[in-house]
């Protein structure tokens, strides 16, 4: 028998990448001679990290429309027709057996016109609230996998299968030593640490509240590894010290979740899911520039299951002092640590590529 071919698009943000490369990991696991070919923006961080993880990637000239009046808005037709063109280039060139998108610009083109050929197509979508680009392919797509229950007001229902997120099998895993995971991070043994996560590119308002709070986390004894994201990493690493370690970007996010005892970090979708099953006790700030404020959704499904705190970036000012301090109460650590396990979807992979087989 011929070996698979499959392409998976995705990506802009890791949010979208990770759940991509899941993917792939699985299948390539169980079919050692599939070819995968991976379909992103240029410029975005799949363009990096995918040729890294061992795949190969070619790069759309395609970007989201923007909110705001903006030129890019202008340019939009265009690289649309264009990232439509090649997508058909693509797909006539590797004759996919299944194509899988994970949201994002970057699959629209990619699974529209992998539908217009009639080739098997499955979307996964990661949060509460679909972003535009899945809500416009679930009409085509003939199988589509969500991590949340109800989305059925914006998908057909005939379609939906309830997955979970992807997430790396390292972090599923999660046999990695505390002790051991410090060390690799350059952080005492046996001395709480602070993690704090911004997503791939940083979160400006998350910065500047760590930057002003460093007072107080050495207060109370926090050693900090602080990914501050690419954009900022030249304004924040004057912080850098023997308590606090300053990064732009983590790859290994096994390492992180192991060494992590308190997390402060934004909603996105795929980070929660990591947070479910890492089960390590968090205060998410959700970013209030996404679309339909998906973010303080996802984090509001935790908070309201006791399985994290929330506060908005409106509050940090005023109360994200006596918030945080709630982290430090034991009881209330083992109660969101027993809760996040409740909403972990450690199968969630094998069960999306369950529906890729399903498929082909």
């Amino acid at each position: 028998m011929k070996p698979y071919k499959v392409i998976i698009s995705g990506g802009g943000t890791g949010g979208h990448l990770y759940p991509a490369l899941a993917i792939a990991d699985e299948f390539k696991s169980r079919h050692k001679t599939a070819d995968i070919l991976f379909v992103g923006a240029l410029g975005r961080i799949e363009m990096a990290k995918v040729p890294k993880a061992g795949y190969r990637i070619i790069g759309l000239w395609i970007d989201g429309i923007q909110r705001s009046i903006s030129f890019r808005n202008l340019i939009f037709p265009v690289k649309l027709i264009l990232s439509l063109l090649k997508s058909i280039a693509i797909l006539l060139k590797f004759k996919p057996d299944v194509v899988v998108g994970t949201g994002g610009f970057a699959s629209g083109p990619l699974l529209f016109m992998a539908g217009v050929f009639k080739i098997p197509t499955l979307i996964q979508e990661q949060n509460s609230y679909p972003g535009i680009t899945n809500k416009l392919l679930s009409k085509t797509v003939k199988t589509i996998a969500v991590a949340y229950h109800g989305l059925e007001r914006f998908f057909p229902k005939d379609k939906l299968n309830h997955t979970g997120n992807p997430i790396r099998k390292s972090i599923v895993d999660g046999k990695l030593d505390p002790s051991e995971a410090k060390a690799f991070f350059n952080q005492i043994a046996g001395k709480p640490t602070l993690v704090v996560l911004g997503g791939s590119l940083g979160a400006r308002r998350i910065n500047q509240l760590i930057a002003a709070q460093l007072e107080t986390f050495e207060k109370h004894g926090l050693q900090l590894i602080w990914q501050c994201g690419s954009l900022y990493y030249d304004q924040y690493k004057k912080h850098q010290s023997d308590r606090v370690k300053i990064m732009p970007f983590v790859a290994e996010m096994d390492q992180l979740y192991a060494a992590a005892d308190l997390v402060i970090s934004r909603s996105g979708a795929a980070t929660l899911s990591e947070l479910c099953c890492a089960a390590r006790p968090a205060l998410l700030i959700p970013s209030p520039n996404v679309a339909e404020n998906h973010q303080y959704l996802n984090a509001k499904a935790l908070a309201d299951r006791g399985a994290a705190l929330v506060i908005t970036e409106k509050e940090l000012d005023q109360n994200f002092e006596a918030v945080f301090i709630q982290l430090f109460d034991s009881n209330k650590q083992q109660e969101m640590a027993k809760n996040l396990k409740k909403l972990a979807h450690p199968e969630a992979t094998s069960k999306i590529v369950n529906l890729v087989e399903d498929l082909l």
